[in-house]
């Protein structure tokens, strides 16, 4: 079936407030895109560079253009994820020569840094297309679920415009217009997760010692940082916002002096102590400069002049 038969078909089959949209890049991330949009009755249309990898697609129902270019005509909305932003300029460059792109909206799920972002959405506008940066926060086995928060920046009526269709995708959160706002906050969100992961397993590994189950203490953890540690991240925003830390909770020298306890009980179990022993040596750097009695939220000031 030639892919004009099979569009037309998919066209005369689909509710009218159904976008066609397209996928390039087949990767696991790009595929679990792919099968979400065909979930939620878009037709679809996806490209790859090894046409294999579009197989299973095709089979749920997918166009399989047979290159970029047919594949960026065949869409109204192009959604790309793949290895960076070269190789995305690579795969849209014959399109962009040819005025394909034109009239087009690229929303750009590839990971990158705040600067690429910016020179992806001049490139995008030098051609004719509105521009869309993205922040995928999940897995690929995360990808459908509304539960799961993508993050867009970039042009606001192309996003408002598509809001319903990224939607089948995850929970979109629109952050502004500058484009490399989205990978900003995916960089940093990704800091936070990494922290917390390990924060999680040096806890793990310390009661664990003592013969404490990962799943016993993750509920008691969990508990930890839905209440009290969320609650401090609240507190603490407005003091960072308005460079003022009342140290009404817990100062940085008892947070220092706690920590100490932490260090002292981990190395009598032979827990290595790389990442306490650091985040002490941060607070001790803020209590030096003048904030021992301030709040923890304080330590922001070391971490900027850093």
């Amino acid at each position: 079936m030639n892919a004009k038969h099979t569009q037309q078909k998919q066209a005369a089959g689909t509710p009218t407030d159904r976008t066609n949209v397209t996928v390039i890049g087949l990767g696991a991330m790009g595929s679990a895109l792919a099968c979400a949009l065909l979930d939620a009755g878009h037709p679809t249309t996806v490209w790859n560079r090894t046409p294999q990898k579009a197989k299973p697609l095709a089979d749920r129902g997918a166009l399989v253009a047979a290159t970029p270019e047919e594949a960026v005509a065949a869409g109204e909305l192009i959604v790309a994820c793949v290895l960076d932003y070269d190789a995305l300029r690579t795969v849209l460059a014959p399109a962009a020569e040819a005025g394909t792109l034109t009239g087009k909206t690229l929303v750009n799920l590839t990971s990158g840094s705040p600067e690429q972002a910016g020179e992806m959405a001049a490139w995008a506008g030098a051609h004719g297309a509105e521009y869309v940066d993205g922040g995928i926060m999940t897995t690929p086995p995360g990808v459908g679920s509304p539960e799961m928060m993508f993050l867009y920046s970039g042009s606001e009526a192309a996003f408002t415009a598509h809001r319903p269709l990224l939607s089948a995708l995850g929970d979109p959160l629109y952050l502004g217009t500058e484009p490399g706002l989205a990978s900003l906050y995916d960089a940093a969100l990704l800091g936070l997760m990494w922290a917390t992961f390990t924060g999680w397993l040096h806890g793990t590994a310390l009661v664990g010692a003592e013969g404490t189950a990962a799943t016993d203490f993750t509920s008691v953890a969990l508990r930890w940082l839905r209440g009290a540690v969320s609650g401090f991240l609240t507190t603490y925003a407005p003091q960072v916002d308005a460079g003022r830390y009342p140290g009404d909770d817990a100062t940085v020298d008892v947070q220092i002096a706690a920590i100490g306890h932490l260090i002292h009980a981990a190395a009598g179990r032979g827990i290595d102590n790389a990442l306490p022993e650091l985040l002490k040596s941060t607070m001790e750097r803020a209590s030096s400069a003048g904030h021992g009695n301030d709040s923890y939220a304080s330590v922001i000031e070391v971490l900027r002049r850093t």
